[in-house]
């Protein structure tokens, strides 16, 4: 599966974006799509995720009601809408695809990610 995100930009704080995740290859295998970010200094962190097939979301806290994941399927796309942006969203954002198993990975965790795209930045100015 190859991923590519694009849309970041620079923007000012309560403005907002939308990212997306255009998804070629092999996704009938795929069980989600998620996105991660990773600040200067910081570990990648989890932000969104959103399975396949069923529509199941999950945000992380820090922008949980700011933020929103949508996918459409027959554009093989994820989208990562995000509102009232704040300074310390600045990250290069990435997308990543997890394999269908015989379980159900839990999307918050990054180990459970096999494919990455190559991330595009967010710069919020104050």
């Amino acid at each position: 599966v190859q991923l590519q995100a694009s849309g970041g930009g620079l923007v000012q704080a309560g403005d907002s974006l939308r990212l997306s995740c255009a998804a070629s290859g092999r996704t009938d295998n795929t069980y989600g799509i998620g996105w991660f970010r990773e600040a200067p200094g910081s570990g990648r962190e989890f932000v969104a995720a959103i399975t396949w097939g069923g529509g199941r979301k999950y945000s992380a806290d820090s922008v949980a009601g700011r933020f929103a994941i949508s996918r459409d399927n027959d554009k093989n796309s994820v989208y990562l809408l995000m509102n009232s942006l704040k300074a310390e969203d600045t990250a290069l954002y990435y997308c990543a695809a997890a394999k269908a198993t015989t379980w159900r990975p839990d999307l918050r965790l990054r180990r459970y990610y096999q494919y990455w795209g190559q991330g595009t930045q967010v710069t919020v100015s104050s």
